[in-house]
C-alpha cells in the first residue's frame, strides 16, 4: 500500500523544520548588513534567478523596495521581471546572457547583486554574478544541494543544506524574509 498523503506533508513539513532550524543566522545577518549599508549608501540591488528563484528573487525585490517602508526608499530590482528583455536577449544572443546582459546597463562598484540559484550552478546567474564582481559590485549567492560554482564565485554565498529542491527553495524564501524582517525594522527605526 502507497505512504499516505498526509504522511508524506508530515515528513515534507518535519524535514523542512530540521533545515529551517540549521540555517546560520549569523550569516543571514551578514547578508541583511551588506545590503543596508548598500542602501544607507544610496546603492541598488539586483536580484535574479530562474523559475521557483525567479519568485524568490522577484518577492524579495518587492518586499524590500516597498515593504521596508524607510525613506529613502530603497532601490531594489529583480531582473526576473522584464519578459521582453529576457526575451530579446535570449533571442539575440543566447539564455546564459539573460542577467549578465541586463545588469550591464546599471550595476557598478557598491551595487549589489544576489544570484539565486538552488544548484548553484545556473549559468546565466553564474555569468551575472561574474559580471557584477568585474565592475566591483559586492556579490551574494543563495544555493542549496553543495553551493556548485556559485559557493566559490559569489563574495558570500549562503548554501542551504539539502538535496531537495522544493525545500531548498523554501529555504530561500525564509532567509528572504528573514532579511527583509530585519531591515524592516531597523530601516523604519
Amino acid at each position: 500500500m502507497p505512504v499516505s498523503h498526509r504522511d508524506i506533508i508530515a515528513s515534507y513539513a518535519s524535514q523542512l523544520a530540521s533545515i529551517i532550524s540549521s540555517l546560520p543566522t549569523d550569516q543571514i545577518a551578514a547578508l541583511a548588513e551588506i545590503i543596508e549599508q548598500a542602501h544607507r549608501n544610496g546603492r541598488p540591488i539586483f536580484l535574479f534567478g530562474n523559475g521557483g528563484s525567479a519568485a524568490t528573487a522577484s518577492h524579495l525585490a518587492v518586499d524590500l523596495a516597498k515593504g521596508t517602508e524607510c525613506q529613502p526608499r530603497m532601490k531594489a530590482l529583480s531582473l526576473t521581471d522584464n519578459v521582453p528583455q529576457i526575451t530579446a536577449w535570449a533571442n539575440d544572443t543566447e539564455y546564459e546572457n539573460i542577467f549578465a546582459e541586463q545588469l550591464r546597463n546599471f550595476v557598478g562598484p557598491g551595487d549589489v547583486a544576489i544570484g539565486i540559484s538552488a544548484s548553484g550552478n545556473s549559468q546565466n546567474v553564474l555569468r551575472a554574478v561574474e559580471l557584477a564582481n568585474s565592475v566591483g559590485a559586492v556579490t551574494i549567492g543563495l544555493a542549496g544541494y553543495e553551493g556548485g560554482k556559485l559557493k566559490s564565485l559569489a563574495q558570500h554565498c549562503l548554501v542551504v543544506p539539502s538535496n531537495n529542491m522544493q525545500q531548498i527553495e523554501d529555504a530561500h524564501l525564509v532567509i528572504c524574509h528573514q532579511i527583509f524582517t530585519a531591515l524592516r525594522s531597523r530601516l523604519s527605526a
